[in-house]
């Protein structure tokens, strides 16, 4: 299933993508060519599972859908919008859309799990309150069935950082669903979690797509997952989308393939 670079990739034909990345390219200061010519589509209902080794443009790629850096060309469309020429209000309300779950969790160590989810208002919510640091007691109160949904109700008052790694991934998750996104980008989500809990983590993310309509991007290097969790693998190489199939189409040589050394 593998590409060469002037192959096309095979793309679903009907469903609107939730996100859609045309063309994009990214080249640095330094002249460091990171993405060249990478197309790809995330379906509402889907996982979409990005692989590839070390360098491949993984990071990159994440950083590009979510603004934290500018693209060189192409379009990044979520939800009909092309967040690559946006700026200022319209970037902000387009950003909303996507739930955002880091490998490190990224939470507030001591606060508890429930104000943890409910800080995701602070995007939406600009009053006195959040301005001071203060939650407003109608958005906790909001947050509880979002802690519920991941199976954290009963850890709810306690402190983030007494919480196991999968845990405060579970919070993560909760916090990111209560910006009501349209996509939940999760980059390397279960890189620092044990077997078990990296499984469960990447099962509560399939069932936000197969059972809530959610488009999951997830960046892995666990290949066992990718093949257990995906509906859709992209693999990228030296920058390029060189494998972007179906799951149930890639096998594990498509996939020592992507990995492969170029001196083997």
């Amino acid at each position: 299933m593998l590409a060469n670079s002037t192959s096309p990739l095979p793309q679903p034909e009907t469903q609107t993508p939730m996100l859609e990345i045309r063309g994009l390219s990214k080249r640095y200061a330094n002249q460091t060519l990171a993405l060249d010519d990478v197309s790809l589509r995330a379906l509402a209902g889907e996982v979409t599972v990005v692989l590839g080794p070390n360098g491949s443009g993984k990071s990159t790629l994440v950083s590009c859908i979510i603004r934290l850096t500018d693209v060189s060309s192409g379009a990044i469309m979520v939800a009909g919008d092309d967040i690559a020429t946006l700026g200022g209000a319209r970037l902000r309300g387009v950003r909303r859309r996507m739930g955002i779950v880091f490998q490190n969790a990224a939470l507030v160590p001591r606060r508890s799990a429930l104000a943890n989810v409910a800080s995701g208002c602070l995007g939406r919510d600009h009053g006195w309150m959040t301005a001071c640091g203060m939650l407003p007691r109608t958005e906790l109160d909001r947050a509880l069935p979002y802690l519920q949904r991941v199976g954290m109700l009963p850890l709810a008052g306690q402190r983030v950082d007494t919480l196991s790694g999968g845990q405060a991934q579970r919070v993560a998750v909760a916090r990111a669903l209560f910006q009501d996104p349209v996509i939940i980008i999760a980059d390397e989500p279960v890189a620092s979690l044990d077997p078990d809990a990296a499984n469960e983590i990447m099962a509560l993310l399939a069932g936000l797509a197969h059972n809530d309509g959610l488009a999951v991007i997830a960046v892995l290097h666990q290949l066992d997952l990718a093949r257990r969790y995906a509906d859709r693998i992209v693999g990228l190489r030296k920058g390029k989308a060189v494998l972007d199939a179906r799951a149930g189409e890639v096998d594990m040589q498509d996939l020592a393939m992507l990995y492969q050394s170029e001196s083997a």
